[in-house]
């Protein structure tokens, strides 16, 4: 058997290896934190996307809605209007559930409305009695600049 013999050379060799491996180790290390930074970076954008596309949209948006108001003791007004960023256009009325409620005139005289602007409301005549349900069923339906139809359904209450 030889006698293995260590000179200054292999020491420094040794240690240059030992130091190459930890300088390997810590770059994988901050790959890894640098991916991960990333990628979390893409998820707030994302989001941050996704909330402005959501704002563009609601500017671009109407959003109708009815209930009913009581003036004086007996006298009642089925209200529609928009609370929504944008005008509504083509505004159209319908009762899913039958309509004992609004004088079938009103309706016919103010819908369709060819344009009912933000904060706009209208008021149709209810004529209610003794065996007027309570709650009914109105279906809005509307065009705006963010969809070509849109439709809600509002349940106003007496």
């Amino acid at each position: 058997m030889m006698p293995v013999t260590i000179d200054a050379g292999d020491v420094i060799a040794g240690l240059a290896f030992l130091l190459s491996g930890y300088a390997t180790w810590q770059t994988v290390s901050f790959n890894k934190k640098q991916k991960s930074f990333v990628e979390s970076q893409e998820k707030l954008n994302n989001l941050l996307l996704e909330k402005e596309n959501e704002v563009a949209v609601k500017e671009k948006s109407a959003d109708l809605g009815a209930s009913f108001i009581k003036l004086g003791s007996s006298k009642y007004r089925l209200k529609i209007w928009n609370k929504g960023s944008a005008t509504a256009r083509n505004v159209r009325i319908e009762f899913p559930e039958g309509n004992d409620v609004v004088i079938d005139l009103e309706i016919s005289d103010k819908f369709p409305m060819e344009s009912f602007e933000r904060h706009q409301s209208v008021e149709l005549i209810a004529a209610v009695h003794m065996q007027t349900k309570r709650k009914h069923v109105v279906r809005l339906i509307w065009e705006d600049d963010a969809e070509v139809h849109n439709e809600k359904l509002s349940y106003p209450t007496l």
